[in-house]
């Protein structure tokens, strides 16, 4: 059975739209193939928090926040739905607070508590509003801000005061001065600006760093891990014997070599003595010489018993120039 193109289109747009819908739901938080355990809390702001942020216990990430939504139409609450993934007995009497660090991550902190019943699916946890990291910096800053412009009123009218004393051109500085103050407060208070300011996007730049860094953790245990193996691997060689049989070796090496060169052995004798090298050389020659004599006249050596009568003629004394292609002047009258 052939099967269309327009079905082939079909079933994948439909896997598509399918995988998109599963991967959006994970994004948000929600489960997928596993089961899940919800709580609730009712906070009055959630101002950071979103939906998927992290659930934690002690440090430990346990879930995520599923949903958060309105608890009717005056604000008066917002409830935010818990999905953890993990196993774990939590108090009744736990309190749950959000918690933002100074990089700029929000979470839902759970502080457990000490009763021994334990909540179950579907329980409301108690809520504590407790400031975030940024935020206490911030109003730790703006009463020093708030004193410090005081300050410079009540100098600025003092000043005046006492201004009438100097001569203009004194007094043109003194109000460089004080411009400056104002726009140094400007920027200061720009730079604390939790939304747009240049600290809170530093922060904001420093936490995706350290997101990337926590994604990449897997690949950064391997790597410490294989470097771990490799220099466990390196610490069991044997290096100092290696090395010492190693110098050994180049020694003997060396010793042979020497030998060589100083005409001893037979090897030794064959690289350096002239004289036996034409020997040698002479020797092959008279063998080349009888070998060619052989198959030129090969009834000098059998006697007449397979070739016929004995040949008598004289023996041949030097190699012919070339004895493949060139045949003596007997073997051409033959």
């Amino acid at each position: 059975m052939k099967i269309s193109n327009e079905t082939k289109v079909g079933a994948l747009t439909a896997i598509a739209i399918t995988l998109l819908i599963l991967g959006f739901n994970f994004l948000k938080g929600k489960t997928i193939f596993e089961k899940s355990f919800k709580l609730y809390t009712v906070f009055s702001s959630v101002e950071g928090l979103s939906v998927s942020n992290a659930v934690m216990i002690n440090g430990l990430q346990v879930g995520k926040v599923y949903k958060m939504q309105e608890t009717d139409e005056n604000l008066t609450g917002i409830v935010v739905t818990i999905n953890l993934h993990k196993n774990i007995n939590i108090p009744k009497n736990s309190v749950a607070h959000i918690s933002s660090s100074l990089l700029g991550n929000t979470t839902l902190n759970i502080d457990l508590g000490t009763e021994t019943s334990y909540a179950k699916n579907g329980d409301t946890l108690a809520t504590n509003s407790a400031p975030g990291l940024l935020a206490q910096v911030k109003g730790t800053l703006d009463p020093s801000l708030v004193k410090i412009n005081a300050a410079l009123n009540s100098l600025d009218s003092v000043l005046k005061l006492i201004g009438n004393v100097f001569d203009p051109s004194t007094q043109h500085n003194f109000q460089t001065i004080f411009a400056n103050l104002a726009v140094s407060t400007a920027h200061l208070n720009s730079l604390l600006n939790t939304q747009t300011g240049a600290l809170a996007q530093t922060l904001a730049n420093l936490n995706g760093f350290t997101g990337n860094l926590k994604n990449n953790n897997d690949t950064i245990t391997r790597i410490f891990s294989n470097l771990k193996t490799t220099t466990g691997k390196l610490s069991e060689l044997e290096l100092d014997s290696t090395l010492t049989k190693l110098q050994s070796a180049v020694t003997e090496l060396s010793t042979t070599l020497n030998k060589i060169n100083g005409n001893e052995g037979t090897l030794g004798l064959l690289m350096n003595d002239k004289k036996l090298y034409n020997n040698l050389n002479s020797t092959a020659n008279s063998l080349n010489v009888l070998l060619q004599d052989f198959r030129i006249h090969p009834r000098r050596y059998t006697g007449g018993l397979v070739f016929g009568r004995k040949d008598k003629s004289a023996p041949l004394m030097t190699p012919l120039p070339d004895s493949t292609t060139v045949l003596p002047e007997t073997d051409k009258k033959r």
